[in-house]
């Protein structure tokens, strides 16, 4: 009887357990100037950090990040918010100033002398 009830206990503290699923959303965001490799792993080591971002992947090819995050820790705009603190536009978020300063040049737009030789 006894190992009757432990099985039934232990299955039934796995199915609550399993029922707190933290809701995770998958977005896309547009990082234009993000296109080379010194920018994917500046952004993604910055970035991977926050409370609530499960996974954040630049590619510099496309100038993009696939951003998967947990809604009820983190929102998009947080991201975007972070994104620009690293020196980076963020699709309708413009770059931090002192951060941007901060880049190398080559991490930087055109206008302002830097940009991609390819």
């Amino acid at each position: 009887m006894r190992p009757i009830l432990i099985l039934v206990a232990s299955l039934l503290i796995g199915v609550i357990a399993n029922g707190q699923v933290k809701p995770v959303v998958t977005t896309t965001i547009k990082i234009p100037q993000a296109l080379c490799l010194n920018c994917k792993n500046r952004l993604e080591y910055q970035l991977k950090r926050l409370d609530g971002v499960a996974e954040f992947l630049v590619n510099y090819r496309k100038g993009e990040a696939k951003v998967k995050y947990i809604t009820d820790r983190m929102d998009i705009e947080q991201i975007k918010t972070a994104v620009s603190n690293c020196g980076y536009d963020a699709d309708d978020v413009l770059a931090n100033p002192d951060a941007y300063k901060r880049l190398p040049i080559s991490c930087k737009k055109k206008v302002d002398g830097g940009g991609h030789p390819y």
